[in-house]
């Protein structure tokens, strides 16, 4: 009777020496096998501003030996650090990241641009035998790496350009909802520089873009961070007076002191812009707040469409639900498939 309990017991043992081997046995091969057999895979993290996606992205990058590329359209640029809530050296914990402050905010910057750096920057990852972990919530820039968008060729019209900044930003958003109705469910309808770049295209080539596409060849596992009404809106009022209080307003202030006129600050959006505008006496503080607070959960719901008619993203609520995903992933029982699916997009 001692000796079956003996053998019992040392099997049970064995079974929970084999779960913990299987754990570190992924990243012991991420980390032993030579460049030449490593196998490629990309994860996607993803979802509203607000959300927790950088911090998500640091624990699963210490975790599964990982680095981060940013996707963020606005953390491209440098000086523009508390109001894009770009991550600090301190909450990387020395994760290396990517494609931040990378442009000048006095130039743009295009998501061809972006593409070319952020596969870069992915190759990069992979030569140091490491996972790399792609992580914003700008769908755009992601659906560009990931799906390999190839976007049409449409040279600048000056012209064009000049007769549209005429018109409101409601009047062009009326205008691109007519011409390109898909792309005006994504856009950001107050963003006039957005919105007469994507009636330009359309104009330009007399039809709503077909985009060619060269997926990535290597499995992509894409991680969605889920949040209810109510707690993403309580988050994005805590993230706001977090960054007033650590010097948003200063911020804005020394980049218009460094050349930037009002309306290239209001180009980019959200927090530049009615900061921008408070600092013009257009609005008062407590105005500003409240049209801050408002426009980001636009924005967020915004995101949130853009990312609920893509099929391949697997929802999560807590950071367990995302480890066993990727663990899963990297052994192959979750994901692989590489990416397919086909999503109308417009110039940005």
């Amino acid at each position: 009777m001692g000796t079956h309990n003996q053998v019992g017991y040392r099997g049970s043992q064995k079974k929970l020496l084999n779960l913990k081997e299987q754990t570190y046995l992924i990243i012991a091969n991420h980390k032993t096998m030579s460049r030449s057999s490593i196998k490629k895979s990309l994860i996607v993290i993803l979802g509203p501003t607000a959300s927790g996606k950088s911090e998500l992205a640091v624990k699963l990058a210490r975790k599964f030996n990982g680095e981060v590329v940013s996707a963020d359209s606005r953390q491209v640029y440098k000086g523009m650090d508390i109001g894009t809530g770009k991550i600090t050296k301190k909450e990387m914990q020395g994760i290396p990241h990517y494609l931040l402050n990378v442009a000048s905010p006095k130039r743009r910057f295009t998501v061809v641009q972006y593409r070319k750096l952020a596969l870069k920057a992915i190759d990069k990852i992979f030569k140091k035998n490491k996972i790399p972990i792609l992580c914003g919530g700008s769908g755009f820039y992601i659906q560009a790496v990931v799906d390999g968008i190839f976007l049409p060729e449409v040279r600048p019209d000056w012209r064009l350009r000049k007769e549209l900044e005429k018109k409101t930003a409601e009047e062009l958003f009326a205008q691109l909802k007519k011409l390109d109705p898909q792309r005006a469910k994504t856009i950001e309808p107050k963003n006039k520089r957005r919105l007469i770049r994507a009636l330009e295209i359309v104009k330009k080539i007399g039809r709503v873009p077909i985009l060619e596409k060269k997926p990535l060849p290597y499995p992509v596992l894409m991680i969605g961070i889920k949040k209810e009404k109510k707690e993403l809106s309580s988050l994005i009022r805590e993230r706001l007076l977090k960054r007033l209080r650590k010097g948003m307003i200063a911020e804005v202030k020394k980049l218009r002191k460094s050349g930037l006129s009002w309306k290239r600050l209001e180009e980019f959006g959200l927090e530049y812009r009615w900061v921008a505008r408070f600092l013009q006496k257009k609005l008062s503080y407590q105005e500003m707040l409240e049209k801050l607070q408002k426009e980001t959960e636009h924005f967020a719901k915004r995101q949130l469409t853009w990312f609920k008619s893509d099929e391949r993203i697997h929802w999560i609520k807590t950071y367990e639900e995302a480890k066993n995903l990727v663990k899963n992933f990297l052994l192959g029982r979750v994901g692989g498939e590489k990416p397919s699916v086909s999503c109308h997009i417009s110039a940005k």
